[in-house]
């Protein structure tokens, strides 16, 4: 799945979107003191008021909203899984009759109550409906659009979301004109801020993939291994943060521990260049050690070979074949996302301008040297130039 995909099924969940349909929904209130589901209940969309439609669509969106490998993982799911979630979900795809949806749904959730101890009462809510694609783009000189010729894609989504206490407030009556201290004991569900969920089926080539599931968390680079592995029964994929650690330290196993700027800049000029060269393909591009060893070379590493990279891979992951996804290894490459901590300050570059940046020995003292184009203002001051 590549982010293109993801951000279109993202765009049709709007109210009244001729390219979506959701059929039904369910709702599950989990008790945290028990631990046990208190309450469910079952509709056609429908026939849910119109204000409650939006917020669920609001949640929608924002559960599909982030970074792949970062908030969103496509995950492949366990073959020799007991009692598979796979099994319950294609079923529940396939199934004509709601009831039978709520059954399986409900089976989903007490996978999710086992071995589990929910901080807050929780609420699990699930839609089935289908969204569509054209088969064809389209074209300007023909008399009918691709639009009008479509895939019907049948999906199931499930959000997590916790609850909260609403605070106590004073109000004013205007009818009585008095002050009034109101306590309202109904738990407020935070649908703008899911917790994690799923999106099943995955999209491989712009066609559904009933072998895949897209995952869901709120916390960058933190998905929920119980839940990915004994709800899902899914194999758990490297975040974007671990693939990040692993090219860091399989370049210090090459290269050693200290990389000048200029060095460490060009390698991400040289990866930025393979991402965009690779923009447009339906696969993300991957680094594998051939690849790493010829940005090291290119970007005036010294004494790198095949053999050596090749080391380090096997030393770092245990796999020489390991391929690493290039968007994963690097920040991002026009915002500020390098940090460079120091006593004195903390100093954010993006990496398209760390060739900007040296580290110096200035009589005999180590300084940060940054090439700019513009004088320098400090709480409304333009500082002077000195001359060293």
């Amino acid at each position: 799945m590549i982010k293109k995909e993801v951000a279109h099924i993202r765009k049709q969940f709007k109210l009244d979107h001729d390219m979506m349909n959701i059929n039904d929904i369910l709702n599950v209130y989990i008790m945290k003191e028990s631990n046990e589901v208190y309450h469910w209940e079952r509709q056609a969309f429908a026939l849910v008021d119109r204000e409650k439609q939006e917020l669920y669509m609001g949640n929608f969106k924002k559960l599909l909203t982030g970074e792949l490998d970062q908030k969103l993982f496509e995950l492949k799911f366990l073959e020799e899984a007991v009692e598979p979630t796979r099994v319950l979900l294609h079923q529940g795809l396939a199934t004509g009759d709601p009831e039978e949806w709520k059954d399986l749904m409900l089976l989903l959730v007490d996978k999710m109550l086992v071995d589990v101890k929910y901080e807050q009462d929780t609420v699990v809510t699930f839609v089935r409906g289908q969204y569509f694609r054209p088969t064809k783009g389209r074209n300007e000189e023909a008399e009918e659009s691709g639009k009008d010729e479509m895939f019907a894609n049948p999906f199931i989504l499930c959000s997590v979301n916790s609850t909260e206490k609403q605070k106590k407030t004073l109000l004013f009556d205007y009818v009585e004109r008095e002050f009034k201290y109101n306590v309202i004991v109904d738990p407020i569900i935070k649908l703008s801020s899911p917790e994690q969920g799923f999106f099943y089926p995955s999209v491989t080539d712009n066609y559904s993939d009933v072998n895949r599931i897209l995952y869901c968390t709120a916390k960058s680079n933190y998905p929920d291994p119980h839940f990915i592995e004994q709800v899902l029964n899914a194999e758990r994929s490297m975040t974007a943060m671990e693939e990040r650690a692993i090219f860091e330290d399989i370049v210090k196993e090459v290269a050693g521990e200290q990389l000048d700027v200029a060095t460490l800049a060009q390698v991400y000029e040289e990866i930025h260049q393979v991402i965009e060269i690779n923009k447009d393909e339906e696969e993300p591009p991957k680094l594998d050690y051939k690849d790493v060893e010829r940005v090291l070379t290119i970007s005036g590493v010294e004494n790198v070979t095949t053999e050596k990279v090749e080391r380090a891979f096997q030393t770092i992951i245990d796999d020489r074949n390991y391929e690493m996804k290039a968007s994963s290894v690097m920040p991002k490459f026009t915002s500020k996302s390098i940090k460079i901590d120091t006593k004195v300050a903390t100093i954010s570059v993006s990496p398209q301008d760390l060739k900007y940046v040296k580290q110096v020995n200035y009589q005999g003292r180590r300084c940060i040297l940054i090439e700019i184009d513009e004088d320098a203002v400090i709480e409304g001051f333009t500082l002077s130039t000195e001359i060293l």
